[in-house]
């Protein structure tokens, strides 16, 4: 039986249907916003594991380019592997719904939201959250949602809830915001130097909608929600317990607080090993081992959330507005365009520039049309930057942090028409405790300085946390430039870039529920002066753009008439492809005139705008050109002024006396000044090569 409930959003209904559609899931809902259609599918696997420490949930939203009448371009016509959109939505949708299942569940749990339809007005990725939220919500697996999911721009002054693909081109400030109806626990977006005030009102402005397509969900489960499937907790109890966290509470409490991250965990692991061979008889039992480890960790989170909360001092001795000592150094590799090394205690990025051509643009194929991007930031996150051993290779982590760097960074990139190069920068993190995407982000503002990128403003950013106790959470302490123990212990990460003026890119992920606009405002503001104070110390090493390396390509850039573009690409693209050759170039032409020319050299480059010049400019009377003798005749002399374009010295123009011979005075090869004197009825070009010399006497 279909089941279906509607609300108005905007200038069409969402709907949401399921019983017509993927009966044998656990649970399926087909979900539709004007002419948008997001189909999502939740299935849970039939082994149950007890006492598992995770939730095994993995998202995979897919769009098809059927949605938008297209055929995939390239060589092979079949969907294939996720673009990064497609892993950057599916984090959108992960993040929010994760902390809502149960460990204690013990099934894999998929998700799998596709886009079968879009209508280019009404945006995919917002949908997919509410359509994926409401096929968990109305299947038989425990969920504590319903979630849902808005995206809201400050445009023209104004809050725009879910705005259209043109409103967010022009908008300040553009974020997503997922979250339950009794508050959000997700925000991620961009701005152009957006104010911490403007920030907090789009949180605001999102919870109205985000409480209502919850209040639609549950609408829909009333009517056809199926019955949860039973949870399997782990019924035994670690024995002794209270006497190994007797013994266990002080080691730990020396190991928790020594100074390095690897030290903090070579005396944990060491408690744990002298603890483990006390009780090596119970330990045996694979499960008491489990309970065993895992009672360790629940001390070293009391530990260090009650040392925060109560004295005010975190893991490694700082104050929790107080950021660790940076150092900033640039062009630390000789051959790349820009490279700067950007160290924050124990998180650092090399962060490397290249500037490269229009040719070089990123291109992106999908259901929205066909883009280009001049801007580019690739993030890599190695085994080696926690001291560990693994595969290298780009994951949803990778793709997620880079986009958020970039996100962060390229308000301030120059347009294509004030730098026209590519530019390609690539974070490389060789050391990790605490947010190298925000390293990346600043490593990344000075490497692109130092390659002679004129960014409108620096950027630099930090990563937020806090930790809370008591009722509705009157108990709290917000921390500035967190390591990564705080935020695995910690309630709230949120990561906040931009200028000295404004917010340029956010992230938030919320633990818990009904965290106040007041302790946002806070943290916002302790974020903004960890900002100004890390953009000082960045300041001090470079504060404005250095030339362009000698390595890097040489772009010049000219008009030419309209009319002349055939001229200059010739039939068949013949006569631009043999500049290219020529002068070892490459030559772009656009619809409006304007000639694109990269060179390995500037004088490669100077050579092929003047070859390009001699092409399209007309020859003008009165003009005194460098000419090239071509052909000598027993009557003058054919000289080439313009590429292609040759006129003739008549032997009586050679000289103010008598000539016998054209050769007694020029041979062929031989460079000449001289003058155009005339274009006569006939188009034909007549030189003078005594005047030319009389003119540069006068000169």
């Amino acid at each position: 039986m279909v089941q279906r409930v509607t609300a108005k959003v905007g200038d069409a209904d969402l709907i949401l249907e399921t019983g017509r559609i993927g009966k044998q899931a656990n649970g399926c809902v087909f979900a539709q916003w004007g002419g948008t259609v997001v189909i999502a599918t939740v299935c849970a696997s039939s082994n149950v594991v007890e006492g598992m420490d995770y939730v095994p949930v993995t998202v995979d939203y897919n769009e098809k380019f059927y949605a938008a009448g297209k055929i995939p371009g390239g060589f092979v016509k079949r969907e294939g592997r996720p673009k990064d959109k497609e892993i950057l939505v599916s984090r959108l949708i992960d993040r929010p719904m994760r902390p809502l299942f149960e460990m204690s569940f013990g099934r894999e749990i998929q998700i799998v939201p596709t886009c079968v339809s879009a209508d280019g007005i009404h945006t995919p990725d917002v949908l997919a959250v509410v359509a994926s939220s409401a096929a968990v919500t109305i299947s038989d697996i425990p969920f504590h949602g319903p979630v849902a999911a808005c995206r809201v721009a400050y445009l023209n002054g104004e809050y725009v809830i879910n705005p259209t693909f043109a409103q967010i081109e022009k908008a300040q400030l553009e974020i997503v915001v997922a979250g339950t109806a009794e508050g959000f626990t997700m925000v991620e977006g961009g701005a152009n130097e957006a104010s911490e005030d403007v920030m907090l009102g789009a949180l605001e402005k999102a919870q109205h909608f985000i409480t209502e397509m919850c209040g639609l969900q549950n609408e829909l489960q009333k009517q056809c929600g199926k019955e949860k499937l039973p949870l399997a907790p782990l019924e035994v109890t670690l024995a002794n317990a209270e006497q190994i966290e007797a013994e266990a509470t002080p080691l730990m409490k020396d190991a928790c607080f020594r100074e390095g991250k690897m030290a903090r965990s070579a005396a944990v692991k060491e408690v744990k090993k002298q603890l483990a061979e006390k009780h090596a008889e119970q330990l045996e039992d694979e499960v008491q081992l489990k309970l065993f480890n895992a009672l360790i960790d629940d001390i070293q989170y009391k530990l260090l959330r009650a040392s925060i909360l109560d004295d005010g001092v975190r893991i490694d001795g700082r104050k929790c507005d107080e950021i660790r000592p940076i150092t900033c150094e640039i062009n630390v590799l000789p051959r790349p365009h820009g490279s700067a090394l950007f160290t924050r205690g124990e998180t650092q990025s090399l962060a490397v520039t290249t500037l490269g051509t229009q040719l070089d643009e990123q291109e992106y194929d999908d259901i929205e049309g066909k883009t280009s991007e001049h801007f580019i930031l690739h993030y890599n996150f190695p085994p080696y930057s926690v001291g560990e051993v693994g595969r290298l290779s780009t994951g949803r982590r990778e793709i997620g942090h880079g986009n958020l760097a970039r996100r962060s960074l390229a308000p301030m990139v120059p347009s294509r028409e004030e730098f026209p190069y590519t530019v390609r920068v690539v974070s490389e993190i060789y050391e990790s405790n605490g947010s190298s995407s925000q390293a990346s982000t600043c490593g990344g503002c000075l490497s692109m300085l130092a390659a002679g990128v004129p960014l409108k403003k620096m950027v630099a950013g930090v990563a937020m946390g806090l930790i809370t106790d008591g009722p509705k959470y009157e108990k709290y302490k917000i921390l500035s430039d967190i390591l990564g123990e705080e935020d695995h212990l910690g309630d709230m990460d949120f990561k906040v870039a931009g200028t000295r003026d404004g917010i340029t890119g956010f992230q938030m992920d919320i633990k818990i529920a009904g965290v106040s606009m007041n302790i946002m405002k806070e943290a916002l503001a302790q974020a903004k002066a960890g900002r100004l104070h890390i953009l000082s110390i960045m300041e001090k090493c470079i504060d404005k753009p250095q030339s362009v390396s000698e390595y890097a390509p040489k772009i010049l850039s000219m008009k030419i008439p309209v009319d002349k573009i055939g001229a200059l690409i010739g039939p068949g693209g013949k006569i631009i492809k043999a500049l290219c050759s020529e002068y070892n170039v490459t030559i772009n032409a656009d619809e409006d005139g304007t000639v694109t020319i990269y060179g390995q050299t500037g004088a490669a480059a100077e050579a092929a705008k003047k070859a390009v010049r001699g092409i399209t400019d007309d020859p003008e009377t009165g003009t005194i050109y460098n000419g090239t003798v071509k052909r000598i005749m027993d009557f003058g002399a054919f000289i080439e002024i313009l590429p292609g374009k040759e006129g003739l010295c008549h032997i009586s123009k050679l000289s103010h006396g008598r000539v016998e011979k054209v050769t007694d005075v020029l041979k062929e090869g031989q460079q000449i000044p001289v003058k155009l004197l005339e274009v006569d009825k006939m188009g034909r070009l007549n030189l003078s090569y005594i005047d030319a010399l009389d003119e540069q006497a006068k000169k």
